[in-house]
């Protein structure tokens, strides 16, 4: 088989947003599971998947730059971690007015193993300079792309995918970064960032750059476009703020929304996770106005994974239901019940509806 047809077969569960570069949402069914099946895991790209060489070079301000390749990532420590990672326009399309950026739904969002080489033993080799101040990770990935999504204006003909972290959280053991060569057991298939990506839990999938090709110690703060242009919350009444940690969010799993389910006691399970904190509340409401219910919250599987929750719900008024779920994290960070509204669309965790008929 062709690398098209390759793909081709690797997306054909995903609900496509975006055909080139390409977009797409999980499956339902993708949330239903301690972790989401490859096939089933969302794909998020600013560009089309690109050639790589399979070299990964370490530079800019440190002691010792290097060029890795897989064999050496493979030769250091593996960990392997279970993260959930979520695009930070996920739940876009629920925004009103509708901000500019990709269509995304509520499926933007999914759970993998992640194995590979932590990142601060890799730093800690190249041993960075004293002036250091921040980590610049460029992907493979590069196109043309429009910088000025709000006013529709100005392409830029040739930009690669970069971001950046501060040496701090870089280098920070209990961080647990990595730069990722396995997902789910398997090696790296093109759209998820083979051969290697760096994964970061707790943020963002923005920050968990693809297809790594180089890694710089900067002694200044890096001010790309990922990082100062896209991937801002442009608010409209204070100053912007960078895209970083994920916020926290429940969704109702079970029952699907739209089901129509039978008159009697009625299991509602659903998924709920954060980037500041476990969850440690999920509360239930079965009405638009309706007083909030305490559901029954699973203890974390893992450190950077979503959490299960359940609540019985005595289901016995035969009519339409309007369920909704909030999740409360170990911050006291508590869902919305409206989006909060920036221009390019970002952080959407507003409390959902799902409507229900029971008959």
């Amino acid at each position: 088989m062709t690398l098209a047809d390759d793909l081709a077969q690797a997306r054909s569960a995903l609900t496509m947003i975006h055909d080139e570069p390409f977009n797409a949402e999980a499956p339902p069914e993708a949330l239903e599971g301690d972790t989401t099946p490859t096939e089933l895991h969302y794909v998020r790209s600013n560009f089309a998947v690109p050639a790589h060489d399979g070299s990964l070079e370490v530079g800019g301000a440190i002691e010792h730059p290097r060029t890795l390749t897989l064999d050496d990532l493979r030769a250091m420590p593996s960990v392997e971690r279970a993260v959930t990672m979520e695009c930070a326009g996920n739940g876009r399309l629920a925004m009103r007015p509708l901000p500019a950026g990709e269509p995304w739904g509520d499926y933007a969002v999914s759970t993998a193993r992640w194995t590979g080489a932590l990142l601060h033993q890799v730093l800690e080799e190249a041993k960075p300079a004293a002036e250091g101040v921040e980590v610049r990770f460029a992907g493979a990935d590069h196109g043309s792309y429009l910088l000025h999504p709000v006013l529709a204006v100005t392409k830029r003909s040739d930009l690669t995918f970069v971001r950046s972290l501060t040496l701090a959280h870089a280098t920070d053991p209990q961080a647990e970064i990595l730069i990722a060569y396995e997902m789910n057991g398997e090696p790296l298939n093109p759209d998820h960032g083979a051969p290697f990506r760096l994964i970061v839990p707790h943020w963002y999938g923005v920050a968990s750059v693809k297809w790594l090709k180089h890694i710089d110690v900067l002694t200044e703060p890096y001010a790309g476009e990922f990082e100062t242009g896209h991937y801002m919350y442009q608010w409209a009444d204070r100053p912007p703020e960078r895209v970083t940690l994920m916020r926290v969010r429940a969704r109702i799993t079970d029952p699907a929304r739209g089901a129509t389910i039978p008159a009697g006691t009625y299991t509602v399970r659903g998924k709920a996770w954060s980037g500041t904190g476990p969850i440690t509340n999920v509360d239930v409401s079965l009405t638009g106005e309706g007083e909030w219910h305490p559901a029954q919250v699973e203890p974390p599987k893992g450190p950077y994974q979503w959490q299960d929750w359940s609540f019985a719900w005595k289901a016995t008024e035969r009519c339409r239901h309007s369920l909704r779920a909030r999740a409360v994290d170990a911050a006291g960070n508590v869902q919305p019940e409206v989006p909060p509204w920036n221009r390019l669309g970002y952080g959407n965790n507003a409390v959902e509806v799902s409507y229900v008929d029971v008959r």
